[in-house]
């Protein structure tokens, strides 16, 4: 996709260790550090850009800082219930300019002790492929629903649900029996469902595991089962859908913008920032159908702007365009 929007790439990472286990995101954020080390040095690039809260964030944020190289983070300032935050706030204070989604996030940066003169609300940028995937026709959103998916066909012109649902890395040995209890909720919705596939944090496998089990028990028959898609895509097929259940955070940005209804599960938000299109939920199947049932009824909401308005990819290139003045990085008393 990078090289598709006609950006020359200078070098490929290989960083990631396979397992399912906590002990493989550190081992991926040593194998980013060292891997990322070694090419930063080659290139010497004026600057490094790196965004949100994940392990290869990391490996990028301690590796540029200590090759001596500006780090602008994005996304900063936001809280989460999982090791994400940790992860998030430590490039915090690794990076030098904060580009960040609200004045909520920016309090919080200035709180930890950083200058003001280098922090900027821009708005989340993730926001901004919104405006270009709602002009996406609904035939190419059926074809690659077709393509990509496999079990029952879903007609993404009648009512459908999409699943997404994550583990949460501080408690991901329960991963399997919680990506149960939302399939369970879904069996009872009797509504055609989408169900999207993990990230790759620890606990993936053992809810993917569930995912495979649930359907050779011969439960969502009228489900069908996707990998992945294209981010513009994918998110034109959230707003076409009545509800999203699980608890990726493209339910708590994207979702709030477009309006569509959201069932957060668990505690993988926990914290953050939340529109009115968000109802929360338990780890408890009940719990989960009768949020579902309370956002099918509803409906769509009305668009929030708390993490932008869809145009933060320009406040940044033009922030970025400038002769950015980086200042000694010491801890700014408030």
């Amino acid at each position: 996709m990078i090289r598709a929007d006609g950006i020359e790439v200078v070098d490929e990472l290989y960083t990631f260790v396979e397992g399912n286990e906590a002990i493989n995101m550190a081992l991926t954020t040593a194998a980013t550090i060292s891997s990322t080390a070694t090419v930063i040095t080659k290139l010497n690039p004026d600057l490094v850009v790196t965004v949100a809260d994940r392990y290869e964030t990391l490996g990028t944020a301690v590796a540029s800082s200590y090759c001596g190289i500006p780090l602008i983070h994005i996304q900063g300032g936001e809280v989460t219930g999982n090791i994400d935050e940790r992860v998030r706030h430590a490039v915090t204070k690794l990076a030098d300019v904060h580009l960040v989604a609200n004045t909520d996030s920016e309090a919080r940066i200035r709180k930890m002790g950083e200058n003001s003169a280098s922090v900027f609300v821009t708005g989340c940028p993730s926001l901004d492929i919104v405006h270009e995937s709602l002009l996406i026709p609904v035939p190419k959103i059926k074809e690659a629903v077709e393509n990509y998916g496999v079990g029952a066909a879903v007609d993404i012109t009648e009512p459908f649900l999409v699943v997404l649902q994550h583990p949460e890395t501080e408690s991901y040995k329960e991963s399997y029996d919680r990506m149960r209890k939302t399939l369970v909720a879904v069996e009872h919705l009797d509504l055609p469902c989408l169900i999207f596939w993990p990230n790759v944090d620890a606990g993936a496998d053992a809810t993917s595991k569930a995912i495979r089990v649930v359907r050779e028990e011969g439960m969502l028959k009228n489900s069908r089962y996707i990998k992945n898609l294209d981010g513009k895509v994918f998110l034109r097929l959230l707003k076409l859908s009545k509800c999203l259940i699980g608890n990726s955070s493209v339910g708590i940005r994207e979702c709030s913008f477009m309006g569509v209804p959201v069932v957060n599960v668990g505690d993988r938000q926990l914290g953050r920032m939340q529109a009115n299109n968000v109802r929360d939920s338990i780890w408890d199947s009940n719990e989960i159908l009768n949020a579902t049932r309370s956002q099918i009824r509803h409906g769509t909401y009305p668009a929030s702007t708390i993490y932008g308005d869809g145009m933060s990819g320009e406040r940044i290139a033009e922030i970025l365009s400038q002769d950015l003045k980086i200042l000694p990085k010491r801890f700014v008393d408030t």
